[in-house]
């Protein structure tokens, strides 16, 4: 377990503490939930979802972050998409039967056996109101910070999206974009990483 952050509210100073800081790449670990061939079709604004993970994916790849991807019993609901695959080839899925990551063993010794004092979770994935939102609140029981980018998740209805983002915010994650974790981890517009991330950033 990491260093407790305890349970806070949006409402409580803590958690106003928390979201004065700025994300540190060296402490954050980005995990890809569930995009996955059969779950992906229904999904609400799946291209969304699909083009900003997949730049959470680069900036990670860039600024070595490192990475872990899920699937929810794969044989029966298929891998994960090739538009996000493509880019972690040498990651192998975690696949569960659990719908919050941290039920998986496996999930839980890959994040805790990363490199340095990794506290912090960036989320994205699906659905936003099942394995995201469970994911989301075992990681805050563990005592990590969690932040999720609101455009990066979602569900097969846009209720259901907004519900787990309001259940999460409620438990103490941060709600962001994809966008405001690339400018605050990138820090500077002369950053090695952005003009390499630029071309994705105006698309």
């Amino acid at each position: 377990m990491v260093t407790a952050i305890g349970n806070v509210s949006p409402l409580t100073s803590d958690y106003n503490e928390i979201a004065r800081r700025p994300l540190e790449a060296d402490q954050c670990a980005l995990v890809v939930v569930d995009i996955q061939e059969k779950l992906l079709p229904p999904i609400f604004q799946k291209e969304q979802l699909v083009k900003n993970s997949q730049l959470l994916i680069r900036l990670a790849g860039i600024l070595r972050i490192p990475t872990l991807m899920t699937t929810q019993y794969a044989k029966g609901l298929g891998g994960t998409v090739p538009e996000i695959a493509s880019l972690l080839p040498e990651t192998e899925p975690i696949d569960k039967h659990m719908f919050c990551c941290f039920g998986s063993d496996v999930f839980c010794s890959m994040l805790k056996r990363m490199p340095g004092k990794r506290n912090t979770v960036l989320l994205c994935g699906m659905e936003s109101h099942i394995c995201v939102a469970q994911t989301s609140l075992g990681a805050l029981r563990e005592g990590y910070l969690v932040h999720v980018a609101s455009d990066a998740v979602s569900s097969r209805t846009e209720w259901n999206w907004k519900l787990g983002l309001e259940r999460m915010r409620a438990a103490g994650a941060l709600i962001s974009s994809a966008e405001m974790m690339v400018y605050e981890l990138l820090r500077s517009s002369g950053a090695p990483g952005f003009k390499e991330l630029l071309p994705y950033l105006k698309g």
